[in-house]
């Protein structure tokens, strides 16, 4: 038996024309609220006082900024009750949730900029949710179940059939096929007292994006549709202020639309307050799901709760043979975003126009024989690596060293686009001088909850990515202890672009291209992955986890001149007139 506890407050943002998070569009503003966004929050205590938290919230990722105030306001409020190791921030990937809640500067371009106020609001949750889930622990059964989509439910496709096709272990899937190209298995922690279900957390991986890049309001999207039915539904049932968190799994390439033949027509038919719909209905095969696999066969959860954490300088990862097909001397690099980025993908966020894209593709191709061709030019040996690290990618952005085909960022004329325009004010008023662009130290987390474990990482892993890291965690644990599970949750504690796996990487679909650590990203993942493996398996006093790396403090009065606080709508009336 468990003491757990939980609770879900609401994310009280006021819509005042900022951009959302997801899409990367300027145009994509504000202005409404559809649905109420929220933390939803279990704490889970064992025998020996060990507490595990979850919080997920309705947003489009976690940022370092999020868990790092939450983290020193929880240690400040619960003291020694409270382990950071033992903390787990999820997100829905919702693309309809606030934007510019992150101390980096590239994903808040659009916003434009760092919104103090949506940072506040959303700690705010998390702490009071966490708070009250704690206060109102109680003894608890917990049980886990699974349950597999039927091929008929049309909930999710791969995006990326090509790309997924490459992967040796996988049978390939064509067009007509693409709903059958990712994991259909949905798996939950059920909660019980008194025999009865009270609250449930599920994973399961597909985009949050039936809702598209043109309407105008906060909503929590096929997630989010999916707590509020299940909710209601034990509600109706006699359950009294149950939570339920539907959190993501392998959902880098999984969409909530149709990929196949006339894939864009088919989505440009929905529209408006059809996309609310489909939303709705997307979230309702969810709860159903999850709903009927707790009238299956459950397995009850006993032990006790563990968890290792460690953060991870991604951008300089000396590859373990067993993880880069036996290539020696495999590294990672530097941040860098290819052109298929700037593409956006098929059907849930088209990017640049194509014009513009082969334009940028003629450009990077011509910068890489440049800086490849002369053998004694002083950056030579700089540029051989970083395309050895990031292979067939057309980088266009070096989000490391902040260039842009290898001039500093600012350079392009704002004229070109209303981001460019922000970049370049960002620029000019010396707010980007030593803030990253990306994060690249970045956390990875493996917790224990009997004799389950679920994986949790930062980044949107691909349904193959993410199946490899299970079996690399896997393989660890299975030779030393009775761990029965391992499950993998993503958009955890920070957020990293994509993590593709090595066969992927050389489609350079847009997954590929938001791949940012380059082809052996995953193998990198992989190998530290392993080594917090190895640390579970040991008792708390002899583990030597790196504690001590952490990403490097965001200088305040740069945030501040990144700040559009008080002069929104002259920036956004700024960026719609270039």
């Amino acid at each position: 038996m468990y003491l757990v506890g939980w609770d879900k407050q609401e994310i009280k943002i006021v819509p005042k024309g900022y951009a959302m998070f997801g899409y990367g569009q300027w145009s994509h503003r504000a202005y409404e609220k559809r649905t109420a966004l929220y933390a939803r929050s279990f704490s889970i205590v064992d025998d020996q006082q060990n507490r595990l938290i979850f919080c997920c919230l309705d947003l489009g990722c976690i940022t370092h900024a999020m868990r790092s105030q939450s983290v020193a306001q929880l240690q400040a409020i619960l003291g020694q009750q409270f382990d950071e190791n033992q903390l787990v921030l999820m997100a829905t990937h919702t693309h309809s949730g606030p934007g510019g809640c992150a101390y980096e500067a590239l994903y808040n371009m659009p916003t434009p900029g760092f919104v103090p106020e949506h940072l506040s609001a959303i700690v705010d949750a998390i702490l009071l949710s966490i708070q009250t889930a704690i206060k109102q622990e109680q003894e608890t059964e917990i049980f886990l179940t699974t349950q597999n989509f039927a091929d008929d439910i049309p909930v999710a496709w791969n995006r990326s059939i090509k790309a997924y096709n490459r992967n040796p272990e996988v049978t390939s899937h064509f067009a007509g096929e693409t709903h059958l190209a990712l994991n259909r298995e949905m798996q939950l922690i059920g909660f019980y007292r008194e025999q009865k279900l009270q609250a449930f957390i599920s994973l399961f991986g597909v985009h949050a994006t039936c809702l598209g890049n043109k309407l105008k309001a906060h909503d929590g999207d096929n997630k989010g549709y999916a707590a509020a039915f299940s909710e209601q539904t034990l509600i109706e049932q006699g359950i009294q202020n149950p939570v339920t968190i539907f959190a993501q799994a392998t959902a880098g390439d999984v969409s909530p639309h149709f990929h196949g033949k006339d894939q864009l027509k088919i989505r440009n038919k929905i529209k408006g307050e059809q996309e609310y719909q489909y939303a709705q209905q997307n979230g309702r095969y969810q709860s159903e799901l999850a709903l009927a696999a707790f009238q299956q066969s459950l397995q009850e959860v006993k032990g006790g709760v563990d968890a290792v954490f460690s953060y991870v300088d991604l951008s300089n990862v000396e590859i373990p043979s067993e993880f880069s097909n036996g290539q020696q001397g495999a590294k990672t690099s530097q941040p860098c975003h290819g052109t298929a980025f700037f593409a956006g993908t098929p059907v849930d966020g088209l990017g640049a126009p194509k014009p513009l894209i082969k334009g940028m593709q003629f450009l990077a191709n011509q910068f890489k024989k440049q800086k490849t061709k002369h053998p004694l030019a002083p950056d030579y040996v700089f540029y051989q690596q970083l395309y050895a690290s990031q292979g067939p990618k057309q980088i266009l952005l070096e989000a490391g060293s902040k260039k842009i085909l290898g001039q500093p960022i600012g350079f392009p004329p704002s004229i070109l686009d209303p981001l460019i325009a922000e970049m370049n004010r960002q620029v000019k008023a010396g707010a980007i001088q030593q803030s990253p662009l990306v994060p690249s130290v970045v956390p990875l987390q493996i917790v224990r909850l009997g004799l389950f474990v679920i994986v949790c990482c930062p980044g949107e892993f691909t349904t193959i990515a993410g199946q490899r890291v299970i079996e690399t965690v896997k393989q660890v644990l299975a030779d030393q202890s009775a761990i029965e599970r391992v499950w993998l949750s993503s958009y955890c504690n920070d957020y990293m672009g994509y993590v593709t796996t090595y066969e992927e990487y050389q489609e350079q679909a847009y997954e590929g291209g938001h791949t940012l650590f380059g082809q052996w990203t995953l193998a990198a993942c992989q190998s530290k992955f392993k080594l917090l493996a190895k640390q579970l398996l040991l008792d708390k006093n002899q583990r030597s986890d790196d504690q001590t790396t952490r990403p490097e403090p965001i200088p305040e009065q740069e945030l501040a001149k990144r700040s559009n606080h008080g002069n929104l709508k002259t920036a956004v009336r700024q960026g719609e007139a270039v």
